[in-house]
């Protein structure tokens, strides 16, 4: 890798801010991986284990066996008998060290930092290719993939931000690619476990913050101080030769915006819908093909259209033309060829069109909010009926299975509730509850409301229910590519799913529905 250098352990804790509690002797041998998962050890690697639903202390022994040269823990221990670093945050030191390892890439791009609980691939897909419209050598990384000039990664089944050594190792490719600016999609997860921290972010941009993921943080304002974490490591980033605006985008529209512009300590920028901000947008139009309006701004007025539907995309724009033109200093016009070129996100309101007379969806939405802004859309753009399929996960954020259900009750003709990543907990239970909120809502079992237990079913069902004009929309599972039964990951796709229901329906030759443990015969 160009600019690669060779550092043994001391030297890497030398460059980094990371206080060292203990440590005994360091070897005086090159690091070739720092590494937080023991299986991934090879002869050289600096072993970090981190400490979440098991303990990474507990695989030290077998990471020395497969030739961990070090361990950096937080453990105390008093005669370790190998080479032992104590620090107080593993997870920060892992951070660190590898972006150390690396040769701490971030601070050779200039880096654009995405978050929000809804939006944020979208808005991350429109500031790349804004950059790339302005004539600029981009790479992003987002929960979809990271793409390196032509070559895309995919990065992992159930997606949230990369471990620190993977997004470390992105970046430093990045460099060798050429690379100018990258766009890095941080989930609160992310945000929370230092993923992204030494990422040196120059712009950072958030889309909304509504009820999500309290199974892991506990309140929404915990939930919310680790989203804040990307903007207040805003002042933390190094001052680089390219420059560094440290510039927050913060959405003046959304409930997070008091907060997050009370706790920012750099510049801010905000945008709106409804103008009395910086970047704000008027002369909105909508249709099934896509947006048009004007974008206003500081010193600049430009039309901007896109086919990407739905209210809310309006505001994915203005945040992608706040972090770029007003953070980067792009030219208005090239962002709103950026914003045109994109023809849509994976798994976001992704149309699947076989000839069939109702439109076919299927969309990512898997927030209350997301399935409220999306079924709204989903209205917008029919005459007929909406047709929903989701669900909810087991495991994960109880409250909002609820919520979900409600929202569907209110806005969807036919809501279809069925399986989506149960896990351990029994789907017949998370459908009963979600059934049960429905109903308060006007829903009625039978007609309006049915519980499905396998996908693929309530996918055929709802294809079949539809009549000429209508729109069924299949919600929560977007780009993934698995699901989740037990602890057994199955290949799955709602795409293949909608098609193979539709040809079915239309009598073509099309792919075989996937297989599920709910399956007929599974």
């Amino acid at each position: 890798m160009t600019g690669f250098v060779h550092q043994t352990l001391k030297e890497l804790l030398d460059k980094i801010p990371v206080t060292v509690l203990a440590a005994s002797v360091l070897p005086d041998q090159p690091v070739t991986g720092i590494v937080s998962d023991s299986r991934a050890v090879q002869p050289g690697s600096v072993f970090v284990p981190l400490v979440g639903s098991r303990d990474g202390h507990d695989f030290i022994a077998d990471s020395l066996e497969r030739g961990a040269i070090a361990v950096v823990g937080s453990r105390s221990f008093s005669e370790p008998g190998f080479p032992y670093v104590q620090v107080e945050d593993t997870r920060r030191a892992l951070a660190y060290l590898a972006a150390a390892f690396y040769s701490f890439p971030a601070r050779q791009m200039s880096m654009i930092g995405v978050t929000g609980t809804d939006g944020k691939t979208t808005t991350s897909n429109l500031i790349y290719q804004i950059l790339l419209a302005a004539g600029l050598k981009a790479g992003i990384i987002s929960t979809v993939s990271a793409v390196i000039g032509v070559e895309s990664i995919d990065t992992g089944f159930h997606v949230t931000t990369p471990e620190a050594p993977d997004v470390q190792r992105y970046l430093a490719r990045m460099v060798d690619a050429g690379l100018s600016h990258v766009v890095l999609e941080a989930t609160s997860h992310g945000l929370a476990q230092q993923r992204v921290t030494a990422c040196e972010f120059d712009v950072a941009v958030v889309t909304n913050i509504t009820h999500e993921h309290l199974d892991y943080h506990g309140t929404y304002e915990a939930y919310r101080a680790a989203k804040a974490r990307l903007f207040t490591g805003l002042a933390e980033t190094m001052v680089k030769p390219q420059g560094n605006p440290r510039l927050a985008v913060l959405n003046r529209d959304d409930a997070s915006y008091d907060f997050l512009s009370q706790t920012i300590s750099t510049p801010q920028l905000a945008y709106s819908q409804h103008g009395l901000t910086p970047v704000w947008a008027e002369a909105v139009n909508q249709d099934v093909d896509g947006l048009r309006f004007i974008a206003h701004g500081p010193g600049f007025v430009v039309p901007v259209a896109t086919s990407l539907v739905g209210a809310y995309n309006i505001s994915n724009c203005l945040a992608a033309i706040g972090a770029t033109v007003i953070g980067l200093g792009i030219s208005p016009e090239a962002a709103a060829r950026g914003i045109a070129h994109l023809r849509g996100v994976p798994g976001r309101m992704e149309r699947i069109d076989l000839g069939q007379d109702f439109t076919a969806i299927v969309d990512f939405a898997h927030t209350p909010n997301a399935l409220r802004v999306t079924l709204e859309a989903a209205r917008s753009m029919t005459q007929g009926r909406v047709i929903a399929v989701f669900g909810s996960a087991g495991l994960r954020d109880r409250a909002k299975r609820r919520m979900m259900a409600e929202v569907s009750g209110e806005l969807a003709d036919l809501t279809f509730l069925t399986a989506e990543d149960p896990r351990t907990e029994s789907l017949e239970n998370i459908l009963a509850e979600m059934a049960e909120a429905a109903r308060t809502r006007g829903a009625v079992e039978g007609k309006t409301l049915w519980q499905v237990a396998d996908r693929g079913q309530a996918i055929r069902q709802a294809v079949a229910a539809a009549l000429p004009g209508d729109l069924v929309i299949a919600c929560g599972k977007g780009h993934e590519q698995s699901m989740c039964f037990g602890t057994t990951e199955y290949p799955w796709d709602d795409r293949i799913a909608m098609n193979a229901a539709l040809s079915q329906r239309l009598g073509i030759q099309g792919p075989s529905m996937p297989w599920l443990p709910t399956s007929e015969n599974g």
